[in-house]
């Protein structure tokens, strides 16, 4: 078992071999690492919370899973952990297509209201609505670039497509929310 302070300054890698090995703390450790994001990407292409925690749930159970086959070098954990996030998002959005829109509840903001940050509520609701409207590829490239920050080439890998992809599926994305959200600029702030 490793000291739970030298987990910071452990590799990804080192630590899914401490965890096939059975230290727990390494599962604690790469769970803090990577959850949230993994519960974030899940809820932009989703946009339903639970939704998004089931998604995150089953990718870091499919890590523990694999964590005796790990082949450390092969992949990044946040690029395997994206996309098999990403996989399990498309898979809830194509039964989603067999469900009639009538038939999905209205998702509800439980945020607190508070004065201030009504125009950035307001931004966040435009842009979350505007990437739904997006096609799902762009959708996932967009996010995983301008929302995650990740690498193109990374996205490339998580997305199973050349980098040439991810920038023309990136930019047809922009474009499309450009588009989207060109006719609320005065409402949500963003003319001057």
């Amino acid at each position: 078992m490793m000291a739970f302070d030298a987990t910071n300054e452990v590799s990804d890698d080192a630590l899914m071999v401490l965890y096939a090995n059975g230290d727990p703390q390494a599962a604690s450790q790469l769970a803090s690492r990577h959850v949230s994001r993994v519960l974030a990407l899940a809820y932009r292409m989703l946009n339903d919370r639970a939704e998004a925690d089931d998604v995150a749930q089953d990718a870091m159970l499919r890590l523990w899973k694999i964590a005796p086959k790990w082949r450390q070098g092969e992949a990044k954990v946040s690029t395997w952990l994206y996309r098999v996030a990403s996989n399990l998002c498309t898979d809830r959005l194509r039964k989603r297509r067999s469900t009639g829109l009538d038939d999905v509840p209205e998702i509800e903001d439980d945020a607190p209201s508070v004065e201030t940050d009504i125009m950035t509520r307001d931004r966040a609701v435009a842009l979350r609505n505007a990437l739904q409207q997006l096609p799902e590829r762009q959708r996932l490239a967009v996010t995983l670039r301008h929302i995650e920050e990740l690498a193109n080439p990374e996205i490339a890998e998580i997305m199973d497509i050349s980098v040439e992809a991810v920038e023309s599926l990136t930019a047809r994305g922009k474009r499309g929310l450009a588009e989207l959200l060109s006719d609320q600029k005065s409402k949500i702030g963003l003319e001057t």
